[in-house]
């Protein structure tokens, strides 16, 4: 695993020669060795037409090439910061939740709509996300951003999780999301009123959940 885990805000990266790593820019708080860290215009693995496709999304969060060799240590904000291991599977995060990422895995995005219809547009609108998300795929480790900490609830076909989409950070696997409307669900809880949505995901992997409903 590349990342160690210094406390909860923190991780270190060893940076090894003829390897390249991704960070957003400003995430590198120091680093030991002779590593260099280049502007990165072109998205990321997926080359030009990720980036245009999080142009278009307005998610074009810059980055930074990581190359050399030391050890890099990363941090942003005070944000909580959780480490994600994927093994040949797919990460749906939102751009602005990257902090570092190993340049081995394939970066792109995809339109939400085509996930969840138009609910999964709808989504967008009410969360303040794009209609875009940014897709990781590959093994590797990746760094994403929260409020609050973050815990991973498991999604099984017999057991979907419905997360309040402000606190929603990431998932990954054989997944569908789908916003639904739940009239007084935030009533009952205390933390609003008039009308709610729940993102509800089903089939097989795991969601990222903040324990905050702040935005980055």
């Amino acid at each position: 695993m590349p990342f160690r885990e210094i406390n909860s805000k923190m991780v270190e990266a060893q940076v090894l020669p003829g390897q390249k790593m991704f960070s957003q820019r400003g995430a590198m708080l120091a680093y030991k060795g002779d590593v260099s860290f280049t502007p990165n215009i072109q998205g990321g693995q997926g080359g030009v037409m990720s980036m245009i496709g999080r142009r278009v999304a307005n998610e074009a969060t810059p980055l930074m090439t990581v190359e050399g060799a030391g050890t890099v240590m990363f941090g942003h904000g005070g944000h909580h910061i959780q480490v994600i291991n994927l093994a040949g599977d797919t990460l749906f995060v939102e751009a602005d939740r990257l902090l570092a990422f190993d340049g081995t895995l394939q970066q792109g995005t995809m339109f939400m709509g085509s996930q969840g219809g138009v609910m999964g547009m709808v989504r967008g609108q009410v969360t303040g996300q794009g209609l875009f998300t940014t897709t990781l795929k590959g093994h590797g480790a990746v760094a994403v951003m929260a409020h609050g900490g973050v815990i991973e609830l498991p999604i099984t076909p017999q057991r979907p999780v419905h997360v309040d989409p402000q606190a929603y950070v990431a998932h990954h696997g054989d997944v569908r999301n789908k916003l639904s409307t739940a009239l007084g669900w935030r009533d009952m809880v205390g933390r609003g009123s008039g009308e709610a949505f729940q993102l509800e995901l089903s089939g097989n992997g795991a969601v990222y959940v903040q324990a905050s409903e702040e935005k980055l």
